[in-house]
Order: C-alpha cells, then structure tokens, then sequence
C-alpha cells in the first residue's frame, strides 16, 4: 500500500488540529491574566525603582564632581559627563559603538570613576556587576572626588 503526499498532508492537518484545540481548551478552561499581571507588574515596579535610585545616586555624584546634576538625565550626555569625571578622553564614547571593545573600555571608565572618587578594583567590580547599588554609595556616601578632568580634552 503507497501513501500519497495528500494522505500525508490530512493526517499532518488532523495532528495539528487536535493539538491546537488541546491548547485553546486550556487556555480556555483558565485565564492567564491574573498569573500574567501577578508576575510582570512587580517586575516592571521593581526595574523603575531601581531605575530612579540609580539616577539619584548618579545626580548627586556629578554634583560632587562639580557637574551639572542634571545631566544625569540625558541619556548620551550622562556617559560624557562619566567619562570626563573618569578623567578619559571624550573619544571613549565613540568606542562605545564597537561591540566586545565597549565593554572593556566601559570597564576602563568604571575603574577611572572608582579611582576619581579614592576607590580601587573591588569597587570597579562592584560598579560593573551592581551598578544600581555602587552608583548610590559613590552620590550619597561621604566619597568626594579626588580626580582629574584635565584628560578629557585631548
């Protein structure tokens, strides 16, 4: 006995129907909206905070730097400003744009911003790893800069 293409084609088809109804009937007999909302908005509420705290702490350390606070809300300019306090030159950012690079040089910058403010390495990990936690502690701790913008021209 042959099996044509066609024979295939309904028994893939019939295979495919029953799983999909299997699916809507699940779907059907329980409702994933509480579940879905029980889950994300927590998530979304936690990223904000975290979110906020970071450009607190971010503000009041270019304060301390003697830049602008505001700039920690504009979103290029913030890495700029990082860079200067850093005491690299402003063409870093440029390397930002080079993937695998960027990461080193980020890791470069951080361990410039963590020796701006008389830290050493484990406060560059901490930085790299815990951005959210180490930005704070440089802005509201009693850390005041030592460091030196001169670089940032060249």
């Amino acid at each position: 006995m042959e099996i044509s293409d066609s024979t295939l084609g309904q028994s893939a088809s019939v295979l495919f129907y029953s799983f999909k109804t299997t699916v809507m009937e699940v779907m059907d007999s329980f409702s994933w909206w509480p579940l879905l909302v029980a889950i994300i908005v927590p998530i979304i509420i936690f990223g904000i905070c975290i979110t906020v705290i970071e450009i607190v702490g971010l503000w009041f350390m270019f304060v301390k730097a003697g830049e602008p606070g505001w700039a920690a809300i504009i979103p290029i300019y913030n890495y700029l400003i990082a860079i200067k306090i850093a005491g690299k030159p402003w063409w870093y950012l440029l390397l930002f744009l080079i993937p695998i690079v960027n990461l080193i040089f980020y890791i470069i910058i951080l361990h410039g911003l963590s020796k701006s403010f008389g830290k050493g390495g484990g406060f560059t990990a901490g930085l790299f790893f815990l951005r959210f936690i180490f930005i704070p502690i440089l802005g509201f701790r009693k850390s005041v800069y030592v460091g030196d913008k001169s670089n940032f021209g060249a």
